[in-house]
């Protein structure tokens, strides 16, 4: 007999070779149907797995992010298993659950195209009435390599595993290589859904075999499905390059090159707007502005270490004799170079310096996705140099400009993801006495401001750990905004000093801070998460003067002047077509503010205003009083 300790404290006994659901079944019936993995002693395991030895036990349900990571992971052995009843001979590579959903891409013998989707489908539901068990099986690498023996993808996945034996998860005649867990039967997927195809390089690279990829969600139920599916819809009506192009904010052009926005008048207005307010406000809070330019020496890269971890972002060298040039990817070596450029004492710390610099990423062409991933972007870059004492000051003062400027945009509801090194080494630079001494100076400031974190190991930056904003937006969905690093170790290696109170040289800490990231990026999340209607302070049009005939141009003319002298964005709609058309297509571009003139309102001086949002609803008023009140909504960015 075992022992078995539940989370309420509570005591079990089972006999030998009990399996997990079978304890799930004697605590209760509702338990046996909803659990669909267990954590056995910290670890996710199958519910077919014996209970020998005890331990602390947990049963996880669907419900739970570990769950539906789960249920979605076996979705996609699921809709693997279909795809090779319909396409013998297809032959697997990798499938994993990511964020709402899953994907598997596979070698397809024939093709697949989104109009084959609900034939799959259909095949996954036969699978799921057949309620086939999953089970696991541990077979040594020579055994596995049998079973993939015409399978070059899964033999080379097979290669890299570490261990002499490897699992095997099967479904009646189906199986897939893979460590699970998994849902104890196919009958106990939930809903789900097929939603597209797209092409994938195995294992992302360009000189590799180029495979389909098929995507689909997962969901406990089917009402859970729909209402994410509602949420689809809704983001896709949201879709910030559909948007950009029918509110004339920017375009791409082969002309150019793929991953380089242009912004159209409008567009730049709204870049102008957004990079002012964080201008302003960093300004107010003690930051000093700079500027670096947009190449830089290779050398400065190589001693920053840059070169070597960072190369594959970069663009290709540019030679000018003996000397190579790089396109700038990131600010913070040419910051320290304007530190190094005069001598500082610890009174002079700490300094701040912001830029608004254009830098130059070399993403892959397949990664570039509108705005939210480019080869050009405009960074709200920051760099602090304090000394150790000063790190949570100024972590606190950079907190406070990262909220006051969230709060505005109407993103109040983030979480701070502390971003670490990997336990297991790679990217990063080795120093672990700096390394620790970061990571104890930005955990001492999180905990000073209050602030709960969650760890995330293998997401830090090669010189420093970072507390990464995750803000959600009006659909609910996370976007990475802010950031806040404590580097220990660049300011080194590029020979950062200061005299210290005691006279002797030391180097100071480097904080890197970005309020929303990149322009470019954060306009996509704003344009999505407005829908394109923007605040009227953040509105590159604020107001359209309508004419309701030709006669009243004249007024609608002098009204959009006087306006526009006392600061606001106005244009005059002149175009040929009748008044209510205009008031179609101008609503269409969510302008704020629409302001018809007849007769009546030159005969005044007033306008009839329609306010965006309020239907057919207008209301006459003096020009200066719209005015005035336009004023007070933009001062307090409404």
């Amino acid at each position: 007999m075992a022992t078995v300790r539940l989370p309420d404290g509570k005591e079990l006994e089972v006999g030998p070779g009990e399996r997990l659901g079978d304890v799930a079944r004697r605590i209760g019936p509702r338990l046996a149907r909803d659990a669909v993995v267990a954590r056995l002693n910290g670890r996710l395991v199958d519910l077919s797995l014996p209970v020998d030895g005890g331990g602390d036990l947990e049963f996880v349900t669907a419900d739970s992010p570990e769950g539906l990571y789960v249920l979605r992971h076996s979705t996609a052995h699921a809709m693997a298993q279909a795809i090779l009843e319909l396409y013998p001979g297809s032959k697997l590579t990798i499938g994993p659950p990511v964020d709402e959903g899953f994907y598997y891409d596979i070698e397809v013998n024939g093709r697949i195209s989104e109009e084959d989707l609900p034939r799959i489908e259909e095949r996954m539901r036969e699978i799921v009435k057949r309620d086939l068990p999953i089970r696991r099986e541990e077979v040594s690498k020579e055994e596995a390599r049998k079973l993939y023996r015409d399978n070059p993808y899964k033999l080379e996945l097979i290669d890299e595993i570490p261990e002499d034996r490897v699992s095997i998860y099967r479904q009646g005649e189906f199986f897939d290589l893979c460590r699970g867990p998994h849902v104890p039967s196919t009958g106990r997927l939930g809903a789900f859904r097929l939603q597209s195809v797209a092409g994938a390089y195995w294992r992302g690279d360009e000189s590799n075999p180029m495979l389909t990829r098929i995507y689909g969600t997962a969901w406990p139920t089917e009402k859970q499905l729909r209402a994410h599916l509602k949420r689809l819809e809704e983001a896709k009506a949201r879709d910030h390059r559909r948007l950009g192009r029918e509110l004339d904010l920017f375009t791409f052009s082969p002309d150019v090159g793929a991953g380089i926005p242009l912004f159209l008048p409008k567009g730049e207005t709204l870049r102008h707007l957004m990079e002012g307010f964080v201008r302003e406000v960093q300004t107010r809070y003690g930051y000093e502005h700079v500027w670096t330019g947009h190449l830089v020496n290779e050398r400065l890269y190589a001693r920053s270490g840059h070169l070597e971890h960072y190369q594959d972002a970069m663009f290709p060298p540019m030679k000018d004799g003996e000397n190579t040039y790089r396109l700038k990817p990131m600010n913070c070596p040419s910051h320290m170079t304007l530190f190094n450029s005069r001598p500082h004492s610890y009174r002079d710390l700490p300094v701040r310096y912001a830029e608004f610099a254009t830098l130059y990423r070399y993403e892959k062409s397949g990664e570039l996705s509108g705005l939210t991933r480019v080869r050009s972007l405009t960074q709200d870059d920051a760099h602090i140099f304090c000394t150790e004492e000063q790190v949570q000051e100024e972590f606190a003062r950079a907190l406070a400009i990262i909220r006051e400027v969230l709060d505005t945009y109407g993103f109040t509801d983030y979480r701070v993801r502390l971003s670490l090194r990997d336990p297991q080494g790679g990217k990063y630079i080795a120093d672990e006495e700096k390394w620790e001494r970061a990571e104890k100076a930005l955990r001492a400031a999180l905990d000073a401001a209050g602030i709960d974190y969650d760890p995330a190991p293998g997401e830090a930056a090669f010189y420093g750990p970072k507390a990464d904003f995750m803000a959600r937006d009006v659909l609910g969905r996370e976007w990475q905004l802010s950031t806040i690093q404590v580097d220990f170790i660049q300011p080194g290696r590029l020979g950062c000093e200061y005299v210290g109170e005691d006279g002797e040289r030391h180097t100071p800490v480097l904080l890197h801070r970005a309020v929303t990231g990149t322009t470019e990026r954060f306009m996509a999340v704003l344009i999505e998460h407005y829908a394109g209607a923007f605040p009227t302070w953040l509105s590159p049009v604020q107001a359209v003067v309508i004419p309701v005939a030709d006669r009243h141009l004249g007024y609608a003319r002098r009204v959009c002047g006087r306006l526009r002298e006392g600061g606001l964005r106005v244009e005059v709609d002149d175009s040929p077509n009748s008044m209510q058309k205009k008031i179609r297509e101008n609503a269409r571009q969510k302008v704020p503010y629409l302001l018809i003139v007849g007769d009546r309102e030159e005969e005044s001086g007033t306008v009839n205003v329609r306010r965006r949002g309020e239907g057919k609803r207008q209301a006459e008023m003096p020009l200066q009083e719209f005015l005035q009140r336009v004023r007070e909504e933009v001062a307090a960015r409404r």
